[in-house]
C-alpha cells in the first residue's frame, strides 16, 4: 500500500494521460485508491500481475468488470513449458545427488 490516490495521480487533481503498471508486489500499490483513480478518470488505465492476495479474494476492488480501463494478467511468469522443464529437471537432479550422499542446492 506504498502507493496511494494522491501518489497514483502524481498530485494532480484533473484527468490525466497517465497509466500506472505494476509488474511488482501486490501491496506496492493501494488497491482502494487505484479504482477510485480509474473510476473517477485520475488515471487512463492501469495493468497489473499482482494482487494484495493471490488468489484473488471475492470483494476485490479491482475484479469490478466496470473497470474497462485496468487489465489483470496472471502473475505466472513461471509457468511457461521451459520453466517447468527446468524445475523438473533440477527436482530429478536433486533427488540423484542426495540419493549418491552429495546434495546440492540446499538452503542452510
Amino acid at each position: 500500500n506504498c502507493l496511494g490516490l494522491e501518489i497514483l495521480c502524481f498530485g494532480k487533481k484533473k484527468k490525466t494521460r497517465d497509466c500506472v503498471i505494476n509488474c511488482g508486489r501486490g501491496r506496492i500499490v493501494n488497491e482502494a485508491a487505484l479504482a477510485d483513480a480509474l473510476k473517477q478518470g485520475e488515471i487512463a488505465g492501469a495493468a497489473t500481475d499482482v494482487l494484495t492476495v493471490e488468489p484473488p479474494k471475492e470483494g476485490n476492488v479491482l475484479l469490478d468488470a466496470r473497470l474497462l480501463n485496468l487489465i489483470i494478467t496472471p502473475h505466472s511468469a513461471w509457468g511457461s513449458v521451459e520453466a517447468r522443464q527446468r524445475m523438473v529437471q533440477q527436482l530429478v537432479e536433486n533427488a540423484q545427488a542426495f540419493q549418491a550422499g552429495q546434495p546440492i542446492r540446499r538452503v542452510n
